[in-house]
């Protein structure tokens, strides 16, 4: 019966993950998963999610099925966080907001929307993103192409590059962009080329998706939040998938946020109704206790204000090994060679410009593990290995 299924050839980056575990080198380090680990290499829980947690389970009670929509407060506090308390997109009601399963369920279920009511647009990403970003918008019927993103030459931004692609795409054409910390570059726009950005998503009458997994890491939880906020002061109907997989350090729960900035109340009410339809068609409702736990740090003023600090505490650490990677490699090569890039990107990943040869002698000549890509997980280092990495990445590049 199944004798037409071709074998799935697994996830490249969770397959590496399974050789990491399986060497027995003990200076081995992973940077390659896009997983926080603190300076002990270990996955933290957050106290903030500790404190709320061990709240909830002193009143345990009945587990029905959620809203269709999700928890509402959670999906207020998603808005607030987005958005701003005071924003007048918020305030006026014209933002649908559901809970989703994490953000790839935001980018699905939003995937699925577009696909059906906007059937002939196609989808533009960033050369390079995220690979599942390109799964997920194919996987709902959407053509996917790319826009130019990512200057090898610089370790940068070709914005002019990008600008003048999508200011000749067709009109109605979906573009995915990123809100700050790139995956998998770590290049960001400036806020200056955000705001040049905006008026020719405008006039060409695009369709902005916005994903924003990585909130907090790059400059703060409000200043990462710059573009969703400068696209709706600007007046544009956008899409907005957001994670707290990684600035909760929940990734097994799966919790995560669509919203979608309407132009009034009305149109928001219809959009939501139809992202609900959306959602019964695939999972029906969202889980409750990830959402719960994150609700009450969000809505308390408390631990809001201590896991706003531990968000900052995460962002710090990883410029700390930014710095220290480029403080090592600007010895080993004396300027012959700029790695400036390093604390340019923001983020928890950087593109270092490593071939696939030289990521593969790291990995067997070094047990440093990094995607075929080059790219590197910051997170993975700590002090205890950053000077290993350093010196390995000098090793092959020499």
């Amino acid at each position: 019966m199944f004798s037409h299924v071709p074998p799935y050839e697994g996830d490249p980056i969770l397959s590496l993950m399974e050789a990491f575990q399986a060497d027995p080198r003990p200076h081995k380090v992973s940077l390659s998963i896009g997983v926080y680990f603190d300076g002990e290499g270990r996955l933290p829980v957050l106290p903030s999610v500790r404190q709320a947690e061990t709240a909830l389970s002193r009143d345990i009670g009945a587990r029905p099925y959620l809203p269709i929509e999700g928890i509402a407060d959670f999906r207020a506090a998603v808005q607030r966080l987005l958005f701003g308390a005071g924003h007048e997109a918020v305030a006026s009601g014209r933002i649908a907001t559901l809970q989703t399963l994490g953000g790839s369920g935001g980018l699905k279920v939003g995937a699925d929307f577009l696909r059906r009511y906007f059937p002939g647009a196609g989808v533009w990403v960033s050369d390079p993103t995220w690979d599942n970003h390109r799964a997920i918008f194919e996987g709902a019927g959407l053509e996917a192409r790319s826009y130019p993103y990512y200057d090898p030459a610089t370790g940068g931004l070709c914005f002019d590059r990008m600008l003048a692609s999508l200011d000749v795409l067709p009109r109605r054409s979906i573009v995915l962009l990123h809100a700050s910390c790139h995956n998998p570059t770590g290049v960001d726009l400036s806020k200056t080329q955000w705001q040049a950005l905006i008026p020719v998503l405008r006039e060409r009458e695009l369709i902005p998706f916005v994903d924003i997994a990585y909130q907090g890491f790059g400059d703060g939880l409000d200043e990462d939040a710059f573009a969703l906020r400068a696209l709706a002061d600007a007046g544009i109907q956008f899409f907005a998938a957001n994670s707290f997989s990684k600035n909760f350090s929940m990734y097994g729960e799966r919790c995560g946020g669509l919203s979608v900035v309407c132009s009034d109340r009305a149109a928001a009410d219809t959009v939501l109704g139809q992202l609900k339809a959306t959602v019964r068609r695939n999972y029906s409702t969202p889980p409750t206790h990830g959402a719960r736990v994150i609700s009450r740090v969000l809505n308390d003023p408390a631990l809001f204000a201590l896991w706003r600090d531990e968000t900052a505490a995460m962002r710090q650490r990883i410029r700390a090994m930014r710095e220290r990677l480029l403080a090592v490699l600007d010895e080993k090569f004396q300027g012959r060679r700029d790695f400036g890039y390093l604390v340019r990107q923001r983020g928890m990943f950087s593109y270092t410009g490593l071939d696939e040869a030289q990521v593969a002698r790291l990995r067997d000549d070094h047990a440093v593990y990094l995607v075929r890509s080059g790219r590197m997980c910051l997170s993975g280092l700590t002090g205890a290995n950053v000077d290993h990495v350093a010196q390995s990445m000098a090793a092959v590049l020499a």
